[in-house]
């Protein structure tokens, strides 16, 4: 009786697995519980694959989320094509498929690397591009989030990895995964949060007043520079064009953000760049932190509006008692160094997407205040709080 059970589920797995798409296939309503009914991944011999159509890409700047490494790609459907924008994000068409793996590359001694709570820090050099896929031999795969342009607009799902690393399900509430973080001998213990639903709304809603969903990265300063694929080692946005999935591509004056991490760029460049792929989704004219005053988007040049000697709207214990966003010449005295810095969740920034300090980033940062010129007063009168003038 036994044999005979263990041989009715494997063939009830197998049918299952037959059942599964082997291409794209876009779901126009309903929300699948496992990611493989979306079709777009072959997981096989230690190995997860794209399926034909999926145009892996990446950002000049990327977002920083606990060190994790992504691989990101876009799918739409045949002879369909996003329409390009020069400042937003780029209009897509119904059907649309964006997906973002988040995964950690794990010590060679981890026999099961799905099991392994210990994450290694790795740099951008050392990241698996994931052009044809990702080698799963030392790699944990924790999640992959989908923003699926539907007839209704955009809408996000995450979905995450089992520990055999065969299938992701649908978990629409969230979930903290414990994590060790290893830098060289350096242990950190912290805990990985798969965002609900809900959270990946207050990051994706562009305009607080229709509270729409739009991707973040998939906008032509973030995507225009080289990176290989169909066609070889060329520009994205040429690549895109070439294929058919982007329109309206003009021949020139293309903005790009600077790369972060590219010490030849002007510091200012590269701070601004990282602020607003962090920052900018929230803090803008439009956004859910509008209200603040403080907007960290690309084509915003005021320095008041960057932070520049602008005092704090209410930020409450976020201010580290500094007196201004941003003093220069002063990171320690800079509200946004040490939110940036803080890992408490009511003074941290970004509010979401990290439980770690982004060291680099944040020291980054710190050069670029450094960097800047001028002076901040505090006025004098019997409510001010006391403070130093620099």
């Amino acid at each position: 009786m036994t044999r005979f059970l263990a041989a009715l589920l494997a063939i009830l797995l197998l049918a299952g697995c037959a059942d599964r798409p082997d291409q794209v296939t876009f779901h126009a309503t309903d929300n699948p519980e496992s990611l493989a009914d979306w079709g777009l991944f072959t997981v096989k011999d230690g190995r997860i694959a794209p399926h034909q159509g999926m145009v892996t890409y990446e950002l000049q700047t990327p977002l920083f989320s606990d060190y994790a490494q992504k691989w990101r790609t876009v799918w739409m459907p045949r002879g369909a094509a996003a329409r390009y924008d020069a400042e937003k994000a780029f209009d897509f068409p119904v059907g649309t498929i964006i997906t973002k793996t988040f995964y950690y590359t794990v010590p060679d001694s981890a026999a099961k690397p799905g099991e392994s709570t210990t994450v290694l820090k790795m740099t951008p050099a050392t990241y698996q591009r994931g052009i044809d896929g990702l080698d799963l031999r030392h790699v944990r795969l924790i999640e992959t989030r989908l923003l699926v342009r539907r007839a209704k607009g955009w809408e996000a799902l995450p979905y995450v990895w089992n520990t055999d690393q065969t299938e992701a399900k649908l978990d629409r509430t969230g979930q903290d995964i414990p994590l060790d973080f290893m830098d060289g001998a350096k242990h950190t213990p912290f805990v990985y949060s798969v965002p609900n639903a809900n959270q990946c709304a207050g990051c994706h809603t562009a305009d607080f007043h229709d509270r729409k969903l739009f991707p973040i990265g998939l906008k032509a300063r973030h995507l225009n520079r080289l990176f290989g694929g169909p066609g070889g080692e060329i520009n994205q946005l040429q690549r895109l064009a070439a294929i058919g999935y982007l329109k309206g591509l003009p021949g020139a004056e293309i903005p790009r953000d600077a790369n972060w991490q590219d010490a030849s760029a002007p510091i200012g460049e590269r701070a601004r760049a990282y602020l607003d792929v962090n920052c900018a989704h929230c803090h803008n004219a439009n956004g859910p932190a509008r209200t603040s005053g403080l907007w960290l988007d690309a084509k915003t040049l005021d320095p008041r509006l960057i932070g520049a000697c602008k005092p704090p709207v209410a930020a409450g214990r976020g201010t580290g008692n500094r007196p201004f966003d941003i003093v220069p010449g002063h990171p320690e005295h800079s509200i946004i160094s040490y939110r940036l810095a803080s890992t408490d969740p009511g003074e941290m920034m970004p509010e979401l997407g990290r439980s770690l300090e982004h060291h680099e980033g944040v020291a980054m940062i710190a050069d670029w205040i450094t960097s800047l010129k001028g002076a901040c007063t505090i006025e004098t009168r019997p409510d001010a709080a006391t403070g130093t003038a620099w």
